[in-house]
């Protein structure tokens, strides 16, 4: 039986695009000749690379792709690959280093390769038919090592490494149930759209396409402007780019002579049938991710190794729809998923709403949003009252079970800060930059300490961890002590006759203020009726 593993939980330098020239990161998976450990195993390498800024947050996981035990394999992706590569391939230092380096690390090259078996096929089927260079499909090597887990604290993700704002631009969703950056069959079409972009705006030249998508089509496009200004060659080679770029290109190119002629480097690539083995199902609806697994006969980690989109305990409920399962896999899932009621996909609870609650803390409390909570109510606005029932879809299986991507990631990424640990919970228009000014602390903070990137989204209900750097002791409920004061960001309703001095004098906070937390323009008029944030010092009124 074939199996396949998935990414190990290490540190590893990687690449990353972004549209916007501001996405510079390291390049592949590599350390810099002469840089490795002493014995010059792969793993003591990266960890020992200092400048590795990439995080693996998920175990390996086996999975059984094949119905045989050491099934011979006549058909070899890699064949049909090598049969497609005509980049040419210069024998210059920079090349030959990043060569020799992939050249000595054949464990390196062996994981990599089984991480790419459920993927690969697909991928090499798509630049088939997009008319792309087969190089292409060695670039998630130099992205992610092949992880569709990878993460670059605080901007890229997936195996092709995304921005959160490149990926939009080119139509991944993004949400607090799903994240198309990992999905591997939406990201790779993204990342074919975004390649495609970049070859025709460097004029056909796929080696500046590529330093593009590392470090920004802007830098590449002011280097080319430079260079022709002075009268300089503009191609890739002759370019002032970051050390990053300089070696980002390099190692695609050094890949490929290796996938050309492994044999003249001592190498040995795994062997990995030209055959898909997965399949995307459609599942219809939304699905709890335990009961899919079940009905696939996989374990929750295997289902979500496969699916690595997905945030929570469930698919998102307006889709995608999709599930990639083993090919040996999909005739039991579709019969079980035909069998289940359309109630049964998902679990509910019947609850009462209580004195104080309101929909996101309820959505908080049920590891949902409320969104979700509305729409399984039929709610066409968040007033609830008290005494009341909501049903509230649930997992089906306790939530520690499932080891989602966020908790896994969070539990990576987070930084232990110094002083007093408070507790914020999001409101409605909450903000990092009002968060962080209601503590007096950063947002890159605020980000840090809670396992995020400062420009992901907030969501209503979310805990935030922060550290105010104080040692005296606080209590904390949508309060925070700062100093000998005490905050609270409160709701104001504007009354007739109010005005922004008025309003000012009473909370003891200055019209500035109120009008750089509420984005207010002091030529208009307050209107009755009309809400205002506000940060007030409650031990002074």
């Amino acid at each position: 039986m074939k199996k396949i593993l998935f990414p190990l939980s290490l540190t590893l330098m990687v690449g990353c695009q972004n549209l916007d020239n501001h996405a510079l990161k390291s390049g592949a998976d590599n350390m810099p000749p002469g840089k490795m450990a002493s014995n010059g195993d792969i793993y003591e390498a990266l960890l020992a690379d200092e400048t590795a800024k990439v995080i693996h947050p998920k175990a390996d996981v086996d999975i059984q792709l094949g119905d045989k035990d050491n099934a011979i394999i006549s058909d070899n992706v890699w064949d049909r690959v090598r049969s497609q590569l005509h980049f040419d391939i210069p024998q210059n230092k920079k090349v030959i280093a990043q060569r020799n380096w992939y050249a000595k690390h054949q464990r390196y090259l062996d994981r990599v390769a089984k991480r790419s078996e459920p993927f690969i096929h697909h991928i090499v089927e798509e630049l088939e038919k997009h008319n792309m260079p087969m190089e292409l499909v060695l670039l998630p090597i130099v992205e992610s090592a092949y992880d569709p887990f990878a993460y670059s604290h605080g901007s890229a993700s997936g195996m092709w490494q995304f921005l959160s704002s490149t990926g939009k631009q080119f139509g991944l969703k993004q949400n607090w149930w799903y994240d198309g950056r990992r999905d591997v069959v939406a990201s790779t079409q993204a990342a074919i759209k975004f390649l495609k972009y970049l070859h025709k705006r460097f004029d056909g030249d796929w080696l500046l396409a590529l330093a593009a998508y590392n470090s920004g089509e802007g830098r590449v496009a002011r280097a080319v402007k430079y260079n022709a200004r002075k009268g300089k060659p503009t191609d890739f080679w002759n370019l002032k780019l970051p050390r990053e770029t300089r070696d980002y290109v390099p190692k695609l190119l050094a890949l490929a002579e290796i996938v050309k002629r492994p044999a003249d480097f001592n190498v040995t690539l795994y062997a990995i049938d030209n055959k898909p083995v997965t399949s995307s199902v459609d599942i219809g609806s939304q699905l709890d991710l335990a009961l899919a697994a079940d009905l696939s006969g996989l374990t929750i980690n295997e289902l979500h190794a496969l699916n690595p989109g997905f945030n929570r305990w469930a698919t998102a409920p307006n889709g995608p729809h999709q599930l990639l399962l083993p090919n040996n896999k999909v005739e039991q899932f579709n019969d079980g998923l035909a069998k289940l009621d359309d109630k049964d996909r998902l679990s509910w609870q019947r609850y009462k709403i209580k004195n104080g609650d309101s929909l996101s803390v309820i959505a908080n409390r049920f590891n949902t949003t409320v969104t979700v909570v509305k729409e399984a109510n039929n709610l066409k606005n968040n007033s609830i009252r008290a005494g009341r029932y909501l049903l509230i879809p649930t997992a089906t299986q306790s939530l520690d079970r499932y080891k989602t991507y966020e908790q896994v990631r969070v539990a990576k990424l987070s930084k232990k800060g110094t002083g007093n640990k408070l507790t914020h919970t999001v409101k409605n228009g909450d903000t990092l930059w009002d968060i962080g000014n209601l503590y007096k602390v950063s947002s890159k903070s605020i980000a840090k300490w809670n396992g995020f990137a400062p420009k992901d989204m907030l969501r209503l209900g979310q805990k935030l961890t922060i550290w105010t750097g104080k040692t005296a002791p606080v209590k904390i409920n949508q309060t925070a002590a700062v100093g000998n004061t005490i905050m609270r960001n409160i709701n104001y309703k504007v009354r007739s006759g109010d005005s922004l001095d008025r309003i000012a004098n009473k909370f003891k906070v200055s019209i500035s203020d109120i009008e750089k937390w509420n984005k207010l323009n002091r030529k208009k008029y307050l209107q009755p009726g009309q809400l205002l944030k506000l940060s007030v010092n409650i031990t002074s009124i």
